[in-house]
């Protein structure tokens, strides 16, 4: 893995300006970053917003599959101390609930699930006692292994959004771009057979426990622009497939692994994967609990009529769990 700077995509003072203000404007009228209202106000609040702004939000248009947003600023001394939990956090940071939901919106649709963070559409990510090596993003002792957002699940997002609040020690979230590898064409052919399910990760424990059977799906397919992605082997039964899959996999483990790099956020950064090409992760690192430990903010959104998911997908049943979408009653 190599630590280098991702594309950025710099925001200038005043375009940063008018979108924190908007934010400012939504929380004031509306109370509260989880309220339905304000999530409904989204779209035509982003019709006031500079062409700055959807400029540097343009589709990812790399074959990195990802930039930094960069040119938000956070004044750490105003955040207060980093939550213990996601259950805890409520309203902190609650400004910059609001700013992530509409560069999400100036990008796509919003989404939530009902099965994870209380259906909150900005989950807070942060290390929390008693979690340390399990493969979400309240871990923090082990390396989170790269993986595609809830890949589990054939409504996933087509984007994943990552802002930063505080980074005191420079943790890195990995990426590697399925675009950037040099697998043998007899690999992909391996891949694209849908022969092992992804199971529901430890984030949503209603859904391990469906009662439906899980769907084989496959792991790579071809959409307009190039090979798509759906990986996580931290939730993969990889010893139920067969032995040529099996190595293929692991072969495709190895490209990712090299061409993963590091990107250490600072505070006001915003990560945007694209989640059909981009595995992502984190490195190990030791938790404080003292207030000071990474604090990021996560968001999803949705492209509509985006033609990166075969066809297939339509039919599964999802482990039972639904996506709410920013706007819906």
């Amino acid at each position: 893995m190599t630590t280098c700077p991702a594309p950025v995509r710099p925001l200038a003072d005043d375009a940063a300006y008018e979108l924190t203000t908007l934010a400012a404007e939504l929380l004031a009228r509306h109370s509260s970053a989880t309220s339905p209202e304000l999530r409904a106000a989204l779209p035509g609040a982003c019709a006031q917003l500079p062409d700055a702004i959807r400029h540097a939000l343009r589709p990812v248009d790399t074959a990195d599959g990802l930039f930094v947003l960069r040119g938000l600023h956070i004044d750490d001394r105003d955040l207060g101390p980093t939550p213990g939990h996601w259950s805890s956090a409520g309203e902190a940071g609650a400004l910059w609930d609001v700013t992530l939901l509409l560069v999400a919106t100036l990008m796509g649709t919003p989404i939530a699930w009902d099965g994870q963070q209380d259906g909150r559409f900005v989950h807070n990510i942060v290390p929390s006692p008693g979690h340390e090596s399990e493969q979400t993003g309240a871990s923090s002792d082990v390396l989170l292994t790269p993986h595609t957002e809830d890949a589990f699940h054939p409504g996933r997002a087509h984007l994943l959004l990552l802002c930063c609040m505080r980074n005191h020690d420079n943790i890195a979230t990995t990426a590697a771009s399925i675009r950037r590898t040099a697998l043998a064409p007899a690999d992909v052919e391996q891949l694209k057979r849908p022969v092992v399910p992804i199971l529901p990760d430890d984030a949503y424990e209603e859904a391990q426990q469906f009662a439906g059977r899980p769907a084989p799906v496959p792991t790579l397919f071809d959409a307009p622009g190039g090979l798509t992605m759906r990986f996580d082997p931290a939730y993969t039964p990889l010893d139920e497939a067969d032995t040529e899959w099996r190595e293929a996999y692991r072969r495709l483990e190895d490209e990712l692994a090299r061409v993963s790099v590091a990107v250490s956020l600072e505070p006001g950064d915003v990560l945007v994967v694209d989640n059909d090409i981009v595995v992502h992760g984190r490195v190990p690192f030791t938790a404080r609990y003292d207030g000071t430990d990474r604090w990021l903010k996560r968001a999803s959104a949705r492209v509509e009529d985006r033609p990166t998911r075969p066809a297939a997908e339509r039919h599964e049943h999802g482990y039972g769990q639904a996506a709410l979408t920013a706007g819906a009653a």
